[in-house]
């Protein structure tokens, strides 16, 4: 009879590759060998079901034509179960690295590294420690966002010491090999599981990873290599940013010590309006007013831009709404060279109320215009 690899995993047909492989690693703890009260034929069972279910193309295979679509001999037609036990105990490809085993597609190192904790050969100290980021506002008047302007930033967190610049160590005094990881920055670490013996690499708690502690400790900071304290940074705003752009310090967020990197600092950009000016990327858009009779003369008005007044020429015929572009007035553009460009819309205003004079001269043109 043809096996229920659904049933053996106690999971659904439309089970997710995520549901097949978490139940899989609930037998496996349960029926793992090694472990008191383990059951090395179910848990063999449980692995072959695994093989096949959890591979996607084995599966469909599986759906298709039941569990002797490959003739397999109990592993998904390649699975050695010796070499799957020195594997999971860590005595194929070394231990020292974890899980580094792939069997019929299945990453050991992802499955069972995440049960004990090990990740697949990658190690704890290779990764350096760092400082969070740290985010801050500033405020800039509208002016200011297009033209640019120098801030200062002052905020309150862990530092470098200044002292000793991070070491630790009080200047002049020097260091030492870490006696603990014997200058390596690693130490071993050896877990009794259910799979067996385990080793692991970590960072030495001791030198935080340097391999070096200082013959005396820096005073300031207790040895530590970071001080809580006030921070003023200034920060040229370029011009053309807008609202809601940020600017990166490198190496300026918080400080974690010794053997450490600072995180980086974020200044996070917001930018007040002023009034009779709209920006749209980088261009600027204002209003005038006009009358109805320089609309239809025409005349030379002046306006306001960034840079000061300016004269503008309305022509005969001027329309309401009707936009004039004022080349390179607009905002400088912060990625490209060159400026925007500003955009004046022209209003006519139809008085509500005209004298008895007026009136009387406007019957007499209505024929005309």
């Amino acid at each position: 009879m043809s096996k229920d690899y659904y049933k053996i995993l106690g999971v659904d047909k439309n089970a997710s590759q995520d549901e097949i492989k978490k139940a899989f690693r609930k037998l496996a703890h349960k029926y793992h060998p090694d472990k008191q009260g383990g059951d090395e034929a179910k848990f063999k069972e449980v692995n072959e079901a695994f093989q096949v279910l959890g591979n996607e193309n084995k599966r469909k295979q599986y759906d298709q034509f039941g569990a002797d679509f490959a003739q397999q001999g109990g592993f998904g037609g390649g699975m050695n179960w010796d070499d799957f036990m020195r594997a999971a105990r860590g005595q194929q490809g070394g231990f020292g690295g974890g899980f580094q085993g792939n069997f019929g597609g299945i990453d050991l190192g992802d499955l069972f590294g995440d049960m004990f904790g090990f990740s697949g050969g990658r190690t704890r100290s290779s990764r350096q420690r760092r400082g969070n980021d740290i985010q801050v506002d500033v405020s800039l008047e509208f002016r200011e966002a297009v033209f640019g302007i120098e801030k200062e930033i002052r905020l309150t967190k862990h530092n470098v010491c200044d002292v000793c610049n991070g070491t630790g160590a009080e200047p002049g005094s020097g260091s030492k090999k870490c006696s603990d990881c014997n200058g390596q920055g690693q130490v071993r670490h050896v877990q009794q599981t259910i799979l067996g013996a385990m080793q692991s690499v970590v960072t030495c708690s001791t030198c935080e990873g340097t391999g070096q502690v200082p013959n005396k400790m820096c005073k300031h900071c207790g040895g530590d290599g970071a001080m809580r304290g006030e921070s003023r940074y200034k920060v040229k705003i370029p011009p053309g940013i807008s609202e809601g752009e940020m600017i990166r310090l490198s190496g300026k967020g918080e400080a974690v010590g010794v053997g450490s990197t600072p995180g980086d600092l974020y200044v996070r950009v917001h930018v007040r309006d002023e009034r009779g000016y709209v920006r749209e990327g980088d261009d600027i858009h204002t209003e005038i007013h006009i009358s109805y009779p320089q609309a239809v003369l025409g005349d030379k008005v002046e306006i306001e831009t960034l840079e000061g007044d300016k004269k503008l020429v309305i022509p005969e015929g001027t329309q309401s709404h009707q936009k004039f572009k004022l080349k390179g007035l607009g905002v400088p553009r912060l990625h490209h060279s060159g400026r925007g460009d500003q955009y004046v819309k022209v209003i006519i205003d139809v008085p509500k109320k005209i004298s008895r004079k007026g009136k009387k001269l406007l019957e007499e043109l209505k024929d005309e215009i």
